[in-house]
């Protein structure tokens, strides 16, 4: 056998007078690697009888220890070294500034969402919820809309094999209505309330998506007239524009939850390509869009809800959220605010400290 502490020493000042890391790997490889001197000698002990592994055992493995440590330790000082050498030689500009961190930035919708609610509780209304998984009984028969209605066809919205305790069959709900509904029956009458949220229909093309926002308003008070809902829309639609030249114009229409029934058209003219609300319809280069649908709450829905039509009356009024969105930040295609597209979040996005305010109208910051 190869005198071993011969080649511990040798291999200790080869180890001692490296030069640079590559020539400390190639003496690591050359004692320690698969085909390397000591790791030989390991293999040979396989061979050995047990008096004579346990007599050259302890002296093979301590030889491969020392190796071992003396290569860690002699790239520990290379990395020492190569570390003071950076330290010399580099310098950190302090002055170039940071990178920029990623931040998020607040949806459009959820914008508009925060707009309304501000508007509306300033006239004094307060903001409604309800569940998105609905029966058809909330849905459609307590808004007057009756078994035969094309609504409630399957293909016109989605419905769930389940029914619930009471057999009525499970949907997502075609529009927040049925707010409406569980409210006055939670809460009675008066009330003055909005209802945001999302919406399902099978809709799905340029300017349908099968999921949509929606919010819709409910008045409900002692002698409550058209002239009460048509200066609400007014104020609400002139506080969300910021302009005092909105114009409105209500046609009859019909609903089977609103008697009499009106569509709701808004003046706007053409300013650079891009429609842009207000002014008189009628006037000379505009036009009238129709925005929302409204109307008197019908007597049966009253009576659904469990209240008195003789005694209460109200109004009520519908209107698409992502629609007034885009109507007021100019984006063209409803599809584009469900796509997740990054760059457009961050065009139409808007910053979570721009907080929207009457005061300093609720479009700032856009």
């Amino acid at each position: 056998m190869t005198d071993l502490a011969t080649l511990q020493d040798s291999a200790l000042s080869r180890i001692a007078a490296a030069d640079d890391a590559e020539a400390l790997e190639a003496l690591r490889i050359e004692y320690l690697g698969k085909q390397g001197s000591i790791s030989a000698l390991m293999k040979t002990l396989g061979k050995m009888s047990p008096e004579e592994r346990q007599e050259q055992a302890p002296k093979i493995q301590g030889a491969r220890t020392a190796v071992a440590d003396a290569i860690a330790a002699r790239k520990d000082a290379f990395e020492a070294e190569e570390l003071e050498r950076r330290l010399a030689s580099e310098r950190l500009d302090l002055t170039l500034p940071a990178p920029q961190a990623p931040k998020g930035s607040v949806h459009p919708v959820s914008q508009v969402m925060d707009e309304l609610a501000e508007i509306f509780a300033d006239l004094g209304f307060s903001v409604a919820t309800g569940p998105e998984i609905e029966d058809d009984w909330h849905n459609f028969t307590a808004l007057n809309m009756a078994e035969t209605h094309p609504a409630r066809a399957m293909h016109d919205t989605f419905y769930f094999p389940d029914r619930d305790a009471d057999g009525n069959r499970m949907l997502l709900r075609t529009h927040t209505s049925p707010v409406q509904i569980r409210s006055m029956m939670k809460q009675g009458a008066p009330i003055r309330i909005i209802a945001p949220g999302r919406v399902y229909r099978s809709d799905s093309d340029a300017t349908h998506t099968p999921m949509f926002h929606q919010v819709e308003g409910l008045v409900i008070d002692r002698d409550i007239n058209l002239g009460h809902l048509k200066w609400t829309l007014e104020t609400f639609l002139k506080a969300f524009f910021e302009r005092d030249d909105i114009v409105l114009r209500l046609r009859p229409s019909y609903f089977p939850f609103t008697e009499p029934s009106v569509e709701v058209d808004v003046g706007w003219e053409n300013v650079n390509g891009r429609k842009v609300l207000g002014g008189d319809g009628d006037a000379p280069g505009h036009g009238w869009m129709e925005l929302l649908g409204s109307g008197m709450v019908n007597r049966r829905v009253i009576e659904f809800a469990g209240l008195d039509p003789d005694e209460w009356q109200g109004f009520a009024f519908g209107v698409g959220v992502d629609r007034l969105a885009m109507l007021k930040y100019g984006m063209d295609d409803l599809r584009a605010f469900f796509d997740g597209d990054q760059r457009w979040l961050d065009h139409y996005g808007f910053s979570p400290f721009d907080q929207p305010t009457l005061s300093a109208g609720v479009g700032a910051g856009a």
